[in-house]
């Protein structure tokens, strides 16, 4: 089945398909210079061994590879090229790369020169171990003074560095297979990426406790090496690749039920009046909840509450106003400036969600926190200056912010927080590998606050706000970058899959609130010009939207999928029956046996061939959720 990439992903770009290498059992797919789905025997051991280099905003480069050459036989594999990278005021690094492997080795080495001295904040090797299996599995760590521990892979996500001074850790990957992961040339740290909703557990190199950006010296080259060694005891036959559907992926019905979540959409002030002109797009979604952002420091005031005033009397559901509060004085005195100014716009939200502007920025470890007051005189002020409306706390950020300041939680009505899939890495397979971290994320949130009423949102693959440095990354060309705050894709029918594998993925969490998207603008569902909808036409994203809103305060019942990292589903049962929802996370057409839950209608043999990034609604015979 051809489908334009045009369609898929927003833009005519598309990735170049990585180029498999095997030696015996072991097998990766070189990309972009990196390795990728590491596989022994069929199963996956790293996700990734990539080089990287870091500018002071925390962008990785693009370096341009040359010389590139590969040779491959049977039982081992070869790569080498060189990577150059430019940085500002015309510096340079090369890096001089050779990758070997054998049936039950991968050594990958480097060695990085700079001519002109050349600063960054990372620069050396990222090991990435996949999280489905390992979290809260076994692990041996060995630290650079000889120290061997035996440990655990957290399970619960691990806020600051579960493993430091590292040189080799080891795990399990199947019975009777060991795999032992190297690294040389530096002292390396382990950081739990679930916390920015990566898939993996990263292992890199130089301790954020060390200051940067800093400079590779002038013509001293830097030298790593990262090893994989697999002990293999098994004698097992080899099976076929992982993850790759060897027949049609199949659905089963589950135990776990809930309450579809409310939908929400962000409104700023710069998309107000454009919001206005599109309010019979809004009547279409429906959605439950509109999320306004106001930010003091960027001189927002009456003006725009006048604005979202005006949306909200418009709109039949409810309104939350999202505070980024400067905390430049007290915060009574500024909440209680806040309070004047809705009067003055006649703008009373149905609640406050509040938080210090300054808690937007992150605090990686070994950095100081910046000033800012308790959080406890944050929410009694907020409590004071807005009587009779609900009050909501957490991070304007992402869940790593919440995870490393708690917030106290005594005074809020709800908690908060948003994710964004593209902070380390912005291809289409790592954006949509992002949604196997969800599930973590919000067990996280549920074992720190409990049962308290919990939202997220706004998150979207294109970022607004960038916690790691001073700016988020402009994307004229429409690449696929991390930390851009546009993204093609969000323009084309992966939005539309990412979005609605998010919210199948945070089902089980209870949410309160979901928000997913923007109405207008390069975060909403309106497509403006050069895009695969006209101009002016509904984003693929709509669709979701729209689907997800109408099924709020629906009964949900889990689908298991044999593939979920290709193929997500679930039932919802509102007035009008049981349906089945499926979505393919993938750029390929999937076979999908829904046979087990009960197809009714066309589609009542069960098989159902799911077109490229596509969704389908499929009716069911029985009400399942009442059996």
């Amino acid at each position: 089945m051809t489908v334009d990439a045009f369609q898929l992903y927003g833009t005519r770009l598309v990735e170049t398909p990585p180029i498999r290498l095997r030696a015996g059992k072991l097998e990766a797919d070189l990309a972009n210079g990196n390795l990728r789905t590491i596989r022994y025997d069929g199963t996956e051991v790293l996700r990734a061994i990539s080089y990287l280099v870091r500018d002071r905003d925390w962008g990785t480069y693009s370096p341009e590879i040359t010389d590139l050459r590969i040779e491959q036989s049977d039982d081992r594999f070869e790569v080498a090229y060189l990577a150059r990278c430019e940085g500002p005021d015309d510096t340079r690094l090369v890096i001089d790369v050779r990758i070997s492997a054998t049936a039950d080795r991968l050594d990958f080495e480097a060695e990085a020169i700079a001519s002109t001295g050349f600063e960054t904040n990372r620069c050396g090797f990222c090991i990435l171990h996949p999280i489905v299996g390992l979290a809260g599995s076994p692990a041996t760590v060995e630290h650079v003074d000889g120290e061997v521990v035996a440990t655990r892979f957290p399970d619960l996500i691990e806020p600051w560095q579960p493993f430091k001074d590292m040189r080799a850790i080891t795990h399990l990957v199947m019975p009777d297979v060991q795999a032992e992961c190297r690294m040389e040339g530096d002292t390396f740290e382990m950081e739990d990426q679930r916390n920015w909703s990566d898939a993996s557990y990263k292992t890199y190199v130089r301790p954020l406790a060390l200051p940067w950006p800093y400079q590779i010296a002038a013509n001293q080259p830097v030298r790593q090496k990262t090893s994989l060694v697999i002990r293999d005891i098994s004698g097992a036959p080899r099976h076929p690749p992982a993850g790759v559907s060897v027949s049609a992926i199949k659905l089963e019905l589950g135990a776990r039920t809930g309450t579809m979540p409310n939908i929400g959409v962000i409104i700023t002030p710069e998309e107000a009046d454009a919001t206005l002109s599109a309010k019979s797009v809004l009547t279409e979604i429906a959605p439950q909840e509109l999320l306004f952002h106001f930010d003091p420091s960027a001189g927002h005031g009456v003006d725009a509450l006048r604005r979202f005033a005006a949306i909200a009397t418009a709109h039949r559901g409810c309104s939350t106003l999202e505070i980024a509060l400067p905390c430049k004085s007290v915060p009574a005195s500024e909440t209680a400036e806040i309070a004047r100014q809705l009067q003055l716009a006649e703008f009373k939200p149905d609640a406050i969600m509040i938080s210090p502007s300054v808690d937007r920025q992150s605090t990686p470890p070994g950095s100081t926190w910046p000033d800012c007051p308790p959080l406890d005189e944050v929410y009694t002020a907020a409590r004071a200056a807005f009587p009779g409306i609900r009050i909501g706390g957490g991070m304007l950020s992402y869940f790593t912010e919440l995870n490393r300041k708690r917030v106290p939680d005594g005074q809020l009505d709800f908690v908060s927080h948003c994710t964004n899939p593209i902070v380390h890495a912005a291809d289409d397979l790592s954006v949509m590998q992002t949604l196997e971290a969800l599930p973590f994320v919000t067990r996280s949130v549920r074992a720190i606050y409990g049962d308290k009423p919990y939202r997220i949102g706004p998150s979207t693959i294109p970022m607004r706000q960038n916690p790691y440095g001073s700016r988020t990354m402009d994307n004229p060309s429409g690449s696929r970058i991390p930390m851009a705050n546009r993204d093609p894709r969000h323009n084309g029918r992966f939005a539309e899959a990412f979005a609605f594998g998010y919210a199948i993925r945070v089902l089980d969490a209870d949410l309160e609130c979901l928000t997913l998207s923007a109405l207008t603008g390069p975060f909403g569902l309106i497509a403006g010009p050069a895009e695969p909808t006209e101009q002016g036409g509904r984003r693929s994203l709509f669709n979701t939207m729209r689907t997800l809103s109408a099924l709020t305060g629906a009964s949900w019942q889990e689908c298991v999928s044999s593939s979920p990292s290709e193929v997500l589903s679930f039932v919802a049962r509102d007035t009008t029956g049981a349906r089945l929802y499926v979505v393919n996370l993938t750029s390929k057409e999937r076979k999908v046996d829904c046979s087990a839950c009960g197809p009714t209608g066309k589609d009542s043999s069960g098989d159902l061939l799911l077109a490229p990034l596509a969704v389908a609604v499929l009716p069911l015979q029985r009400d399942v959720l009442a059996d």
